[in-house]
């Protein structure tokens, strides 16, 4: 969980328990008020547990403040847009998410990213895609919409080739070898990659397996105009905007940079997985 959703959090439980006080009640006349555990009431002022808005609008007319449920359900707001879980995104489906990511990119100039397990999805091929897209359906339990997913991928690449966008992207050599799809189906995704090194839109570099490395490669991210940085892990997708978060963030990418190799070095790292995949 970001450290920022965190604070938040508490912010907010803090803000309750100021509107608890302010009524001259405790955490057990609160709690009786609402018909709740007494223990819900203490995970939620001390910011361990998400207040849903239905709890804060019970909560301001326990407290008589009725008139305060709007600005907290707005702090709330303001934390599940930092941090939207999979689960949610997922419940009908891939599809939904995928255009979402065509509307996010197409409101982007300039994006900057860096994967290190898998091969962004921008770059992806259909059917590097769909077996990635069926796996994440069967570990996430939700509903398979396979190929409605693809397609909303597929297009999301069409800012590649629109005038005054530019991509500035990262992979750890790693990602080249994981295979997450048949060889045959990797081949083609490596070969897709190699055709992607001469576009004009595209600044595409390999961090070697040997690279001197400033800083451990961790999870992906990417950065949107310099102001936006989303990270996906397992569960949730994390949206961070403080200026600390972005600079931060840009500071981990210039410095995986200065490790990674572009041109004719990555499309030898390229030509080697390709060569390793022994398709004969």
């Amino acid at each position: 969980m970001s450290t920022d959703f965190q604070a938040g959090r508490a912010a907010l439980g803090a803000r309750m328990r100021e509107l608890r006080t302010e009524a001259g009640l405790d955490g057990k006349g609160i709690a009786d008020r609402l018909g709740w555990q007494r223990s819900k009431v203490s995970r939620l002022e001390n910011g361990k547990q998400t207040a849903t808005p239905a709890d804060l609008d019970a909560w301001a007319a326990a407290a008589g403040a009725e008139a305060e449920a709007g600005d907290l359900k707005s702090r709330l707001q303001g934390l599940e847009s930092q941090q939207r879980s999979w689960r949610r995104q997922l419940a009908a489906g891939h599809r939904g998410v995928q255009e979402k990511y065509v509307a996010e990119y197409r409101a982007t100039s300039v994006l900057r990213g860096y994967e290190a397990t898998v091969i962004p999805g921008l770059f992806q091929t259909p059917d590097y895609a769909r077996h990635l897209l069926i796996k994440n359906a069967d570990l996430m339990q939700s509903p398979r919409d396979t190929e409605a997913a693809v397609n909303a991928r597929m297009k999301r690449q069409e800012v590649l080739y629109e005038s005054g966008r530019h991509f500035y992207v990262l992979i750890w050599e790693g990602a080249l070898h994981a295979l997450v799809c048949p060889k045959d189906v990797m081949a083609a995704q490596l070969d897709r990659l190699a055709g992607l090194l001469g576009l004009s839109s595209v600044a595409l570099g390999i961090v070697p397996l040997g690279a001197p490395l400033a800083l451990t490669p961790k999870h992906g991210f990417w950065i949107f105009n310099e102001q936006r940085v989303i990270v996906e892990i397992i569960s949730t997708e994390l949206q961070l905007e403080s200026d600390e978060d972005v600079a931060l963030y840009r500071r981990v990418w210039d410095r995986l940079a200065k490790a990674a190799v572009e041109g004719p070095a990555a499309q030898r790292l390229i030509g080697r997985a390709r060569a390793s995949l022994d398709l004969t």
